[in-house]
């Protein structure tokens, strides 16, 4: 402030108390002021205010823990019966952290190297409880994005895979770990896997399997004639069949051989075709009588029939011969599958 300035003065105006508010008075005499405790008075109560717990979002559900979840029967679930008595037992499967993880890893891997795109959905009562998924085989990559279309789709199906690959000395670890069912093709105990499946099913498991037994090497890369494994276990627990179709694997690895599954990854890598999953509406097996001799090939036969009806929807401008032809995947018309006609 320099020499010539004027200081600001400044000026407080009075404030007007608020007028003192009287206690109603009786006829005994003036009231008591309220400041003026008696010494012998009990201390009041002291009251806090209470706060309301501020609501907080939800966290956005996990899909693998819901995976986790859906895989075992539900708590109280009613119990499924089909020929050879009760499905469900007590207790239920739990997916082990290795199967956890390969389902995030395919998703990750099918998404280096494809465009994947899973329509249909699975019901939840059948979600809740045992059912079987049957697949269509159409190549060597096809298993790892059917296993991605399952996390995506939030299931984890345990696999019926080949014993090969539980002979091999790290998958065959890791095959066991996820607990995934073993088939002995071609060896004499390949009945037992009846059994391995039906007890997986007894436990609330989720089942995914190939009822073809191998990639199909029918020309049109149609489904082919299928074994009667899938078909029997579906008879002998009653536990509902979903078909699963997929197309646009066979893109993305070769049938066979180091060189050719080498180039056409690499080629996947920048081309990155469209993979597509559909899960179908659940097969209808009613009127087979496990008992009667042709009612597992009866059933097998609706089982592809479903497949295919589910596959012709996902390829509608390859009708016949699928666009891009594998050149060293082998063709055999041996076990080509002839539908049954419409009723």
């Amino acid at each position: 402030m320099t020499d010539g300035d004027t200081p600001a003065i400044a000026t407080t105006r009075p404030v007007a108390e608020p007028p003192a508010v009287t206690a109603p008075t009786s006829g005994a005499g003036p009231a008591p002021d309220p400041a003026v405790v008696p010494a012998d008075a009990p201390a009041q109560p002291r009251t806090e205010p209470r706060t309301e717990p501020q609501s907080q979002s939800a966290p956005s559900a996990d899909p693998v823990a819901t995976a986790v979840t859906t895989a075992a029967p539900a708590a109280g679930s009613e119990v499924r019966r089909g020929a050879s008595g009760p499905v469900v037992a007590d207790g239920g499967w739990r997916v082990p952290w290795v199967w956890r993880v390969m389902l995030l890893l395919a998703r990750v891997v099918v998404g280096a190297v494809a465009r994947l795109r899973v329509t249909g959905d699975v019901p939840a009562g059948l979600r809740a409880g045992p059912v079987m998924f049957a697949a269509n085989h159409i190549g060597p990559f096809d298993p790892i994005a059917i296993t991605a279309a399952c996390g995506k789709a939030r299931l984890a199906p345990r696999l019926m895979a080949t014993g090969g690959l539980f002979r091999a000395p790290v998958v065959g670890g890791v095959m066991r770990a996820a607990g995934h069912i073993r088939i002995n093709r071609r060896q004499a105990d390949v009945a037992a896997a009846v059994d391995d499946v039906a007890a997986a099913l007894a436990v609330g498991s989720h089942v995914l399997g190939y009822p073809e037994g191998r990639i199909t090497l029918d020309p049109g890369m149609w489904p082919e004639r299928g074994k009667t494994g899938m078909a029997r276990v579906a008879l002998r627990t009653g536990v509902t069949v979903v078909p699963v179709a997929q197309w646009g694997a066979h893109e993305v690895a070769a049938w066979g051989g180091f060189g050719p599954t080498v180039r056409t990854v690499c080629r996947s890598l920048v081309r990155r075709p469209v993979v597509r999953v559909h899960f179908g509406a659940p097969v209808d097996l009613s009127g087979l009588d496990p008992a009667v001799p042709g009612a597992a090939q009866q059933a097998t036969d609706r089982i592809i029939d479903a497949i295919t009806a589910e596959l012709r929807a996902l390829r509608p401008d390859e009708p016949r011969l699928p666009r891009y032809v594998d050149p060293v995947r082998p063709l055999s018309i041996q076990r080509r599958h002839r539908p049954r006609p419409a009723p």
